[in-house]
């Protein structure tokens, strides 16, 4: 008898997940814009907020998605349509799902342009330079078309091949490569002038920059860079043995997460200072940090371009880096939409991921021809559409599911979890704490787009 687990497919291990969705949550944010926001608010001030929201959020919230996910089983829109009956728990799924199809339409653009600069560096120090600005235009509609569909065709290889062999397999190489690659460009840029000053902006905290702005910052930070609210790691969850204790494996990837992007400031804001030294401008017309789109892709392959022979490599390999990243998360936003065909539907993984991943590259062609769109995407799916599907999440797994059964299901692999403190904290953190503060987060957001 073929049991649903072994139909859906599981993790062979518990490492294999942790790696998975800690995979899932380190992606380009961690390694560029989570370092510009670190600079721009107070250097460890703002980490120390980070840290705080990613623990007192995000840790709950990703324990009631996994929770959600181990005990049905199945993908977001049909988690949560079994675990309530009320309408808005599958509308929740469903929103998830789309905001993960919305971002991954818009963020195969900008992970093609992390590979596009790989061929910028080496086309460049081989003294090609035409050859190297078409690789490295954000605007070359075209060489981000070309890119976008390499880098879907690449994410969907993984997919047909299941959650063991496709996406843990991948993600074991992945992740401790793209660690092993992080850690030796830290100690390189450390090495080059001007890092020092980079080093004490990361590190000297400034709390008089403590402000509810940089608060709500902070969570958003953690609320996306921990891939909550898509249905990401309500998918991941569903594959779970019920053996493995869920608040320890959500504790691991969350410190996966933050360690990954606390490594990430390591490298990039010394980096910028040693840009700074070399003669390129990091700041824009008014004084500020230029943006990290800017500081990626314009400062930084400035700095590896005045950096002599040693600059291809160093360029090479950070660019090289930025792509693991990426890849890491488009497999797990590409693998909701495919659980989600593969249950509902029941469509065979080949047909999903193909059918799916091919209307999502089509998707991905018209922003290459139209970078703009990644703005407007990314406000309405990403900046606004997380939250929005975390508050939801918070609300269906608290009052319609109950935070007792959620509790219930948490305790299949942690059963001292209803007799610890562990479950008071965490019931008050789902029903209370987090849909208050990601309301305010997402009332905060709605407030600024607006007025």
């Amino acid at each position: 008898m073929v049991t649903t687990e072994q139909s859906r497919g599981s993790w062979n291990s518990k490492l294999g997940f942790i790696l998975a969705a800690a995979g899932s949550a380190v992606g380009l944010g961690n390694i560029w814009a989570f370092p510009s926001k670190v600079a721009d608010n107070g250097g460890a001030a703002f980490i120390v907020v980070y840290l705080i929201c990613c623990f007192i959020i995000g840790l709950p919230v990703m324990v009631a998605e996994l929770s959600v996910g181990r005990y049905s089983r199945k993908n977001p829109v049909g988690a949560l349509k079994s675990v309530s009956k009320h309408w808005i728990a599958p509308v929740t799924g469903a929103w998830g799902i789309l905001c993960g199809v919305m971002i991954l339409s818009f963020y195969l653009v900008v992970a093609g342009w992390t590979t596009g600069y790989i061929f910028e560096e080496i086309f460049y120090f081989a003294g090609f330079p035409e050859i190297a600005s078409w690789f490295g235009a954000l605007d070359n509609g075209l060489k981000n078309a070309i890119f976008s569909v390499l880098f879907m065709l690449t994410t969907i290889s993984v997919i047909t091949g299941g959650v063991s062999n496709g996406i843990e397999k991948a993600t074991k190489f992945m992740m401790p490569v793209l660690i092993a690659i992080l850690v030796i460009m830290i100690v390189y840029v450390l090495t080059l002038e001007g890092s020092g000053d980079g080093l004490r902006v990361y590190l000297q905290p400034d709390f008089s920059m403590i402000n509810a702005d940089l608060v709500l910052s902070a969570m958003g930070q953690a609320f996306f860079s921990l891939s909550l609210g898509m249905g990401a790691l309500i998918t991941y969850g569903s594959y779970i043995s019920k053996k493995q204790n869920l608040v320890e494996s959500a504790t691991y990837v969350t410190l996966s997460d933050v360690g990954i992007a606390f490594l990430a400031g390591f490298l990039i804001i010394p980096a910028m200072y040693v840009a700074q030294a070399s003669g390129v401008e990091i700041m824009d017309a008014d004084g500020n940090l230029a943006a990290s789109t800017t500081l990626v892709f314009n400062v930084l392959p400035e700095m590896f371009h005045n950096m002599g022979v040693g600059g291809v490599l160093a360029g090479v390999m950070f660019f090289l880096l930025l792509g693991m990243a990426a890849l890491t998360s488009t497999i797990s936003l590409l693998e909701v939409p495919v659980s989600y065909a593969i249950d509902e539907h029941n469509i065979s993984r080949k047909k999903a991921a193909w059918g799916i991943g091919g209307a999502i590259m089509l998707l991905a062609v018209i922003v290459s021809f139209n970078i703009n769109l990644i703005g407007v995407l990314d406000l309405i799916f990403s900046t606004v559409g997380l939250p929005l599907g975390g508050l939801m999440i918070s609300l269906v797994v608290g009052y319609l599911w109950t935070s007792n059964e959620a509790i219930q299901e948490i305790s299949s692999g942690f059963p001292g979890i209803k007799d610890s403190w562990i479950a008071p904290l965490w019931t008050i953190a789902i029903k209370v704490i987090c849909p208050i503060i990601i309301g305010l987060v997402f009332i905060t957001t709605l407030y600024s787009l607006f007025f």
